[in-house]
């Protein structure tokens, strides 16, 4: 996909955001779907915009195939099945009925790291919710997190740095 694009992209689904945004500042996912899908559908929508969401329609279909075929635990007590599929990392999948020792091994050495990361992403979370609900509590007179990183933690638009881009 492209860089022009994908940034179009990402402008639809935020400008959908925005408009979808209440009072309190939530909006519903499946309201922001429903909008997003309404955008792309639109006909005088550039051709190459329509290719680059049909190629993150179909990135988005795979893994949600490669998430519905994840091996997890059965009520007979196995992980087995052997329609699921074992992610071996750089794009390889391996049919779990055809997994190999070599394949078994390189899905447990990545499952333990992508524990590890998550455990660290989720330690960080935690610190991060810690200190806000601390600060909270120490300027009741703050309601929003807006305002708390401004005024507490001393957050300058111009220090921050754009969001992350969505994974592929």
């Amino acid at each position: 996909m492209t860089a022009p694009a994908d940034i179009r992209l990402r402008s639809i689904v935020e400008q959908s955001a925005v408009n979808l945004t209440d009072d309190a500042g939530r909006f519903h996912k499946r309201h922001l779907t429903e909008a997003v899908r309404d955008q792309l559908a639109r006909e005088d929508l550039d051709p190459h915009i329509k290719a680059a969401a049909l190629d993150k329609l179909a990135q988005s279909l795979v893994t949600g195939f490669g998430e519905h075929r994840n091996p997890r635990r059965r009520r007979t007590g196995t992980l087995f099945h052997p329609q699921d599929v074992v992610k071996l990392g750089t794009g390889i999948w391996v049919w779990m009925d055809r997994a190999t020792d070599s394949d078994l091994l390189e899905w447990s050495r990545l499952s333990r790291r992508n524990r590890a990361r998550v455990d660290l992403a989720d330690s960080e979370v935690q610190d991060y919710v810690d200190q806000r609900i601390d600060a909270f509590r120490a300027h009741a007179d703050v309601v929003y997190l807006g305002d708390l990183e401004r005024v507490v933690f001393g957050w300058d638009r111009n220090d921050a740095e754009p969001p992350e881009p969505a994974g592929p």
